[in-house]
């Protein structure tokens, strides 16, 4: 499914360069769960950009499903993310001024993969899996907290992505809330056999996952 090789990310700094991520190699198998944990700044974050095609790396390579998503051109790989790879952020950021059911299908319009009424029409069925179906035609000012996680799940799922990230996907919300948002990635990974990977600082989450991979320095660390 995943696969990292000697991923690097340099940044450059006031006193010189700072090496975010330092010569990484990872694999990750379909179906698994896997977790990236480190402190704040061990660049977590960093390496979930590059897996995600969102931040090109200083050195390395990153396939995903036998791509090499690095090698694309910025359009070819827009168009990949888009399919391929779904993202859940530390904050919901829907869209305020559209209904949460145009959140949701909004993925799926822009990739144009879909006509308006099978994008809605999927959206619906996404967020009803997801406890959401009372809340479609909501704003997300209507809807609390983790409500709005919920739906920023279904829109990641919207394109049935090969790949989940999710970055601190529950680090504002309170212990009841990050229970259901872990129950929900558990049963997506049981039932869907949909790979996930989240980063979090937070170890009693990784342990519920089915491997912890750590990061120190941007260094892999046992």
């Amino acid at each position: 499914m995943l696969s990292c090789i000697d991923l690097a990310k340099t940044y450059a700094g006031e006193r010189g360069n700072v090496a975010a991520v330092d010569g990484i190699t990872i694999e990750v198998q379909p179906g698994e769960f896997a977790s990236i944990v480190g402190r704040s700044g061990s660049g977590k974050s960093s390496l979930l950009a590059m897996i995600g095609g969102l931040s090109r790396p200083s050195r390395g390579a990153v396939n995903v499903e036998d791509t090499d998503i690095w090698a694309l051109t910025d359009d070819r790989l827009a168009d990949f993310r888009n399919r391929r790879i779904g993202f859940v952020y530390q904050f919901a950021s829907l869209l305020p001024t559209l209904r949460i059911v145009d959140n949701v299908a909004l993925p799926a319009l822009l990739g144009r993969r879909q006509n308006a009424a099978d994008a809605y029409e999927r959206a619906v069925e996404t967020l009803d899996q997801l406890g959401l179906y009372d809340h479609v035609d909501a704003y997300p000012a209507e809807i609390s907290a983790g409500e709005q996680r919920r739906a920023a799940i279904a829109r990641a799922l919207i394109n049935a992505p090969a790949l989940l990230l999710a970055d601190e996907p529950t680090s504002d919300l309170d212990e009841e809330t990050e229970r259901q948002i872990m129950d929900g990635f558990r049963k997506l990974n049981r039932d869907r056999g949909l790979t996930l990977i989240m980063v979090t600082h937070n170890l009693r989450l990784a342990e519920q996952t089915d491997r912890i991979i750590r990061i120190a320095g941007g260094k892999l660390v046992p």
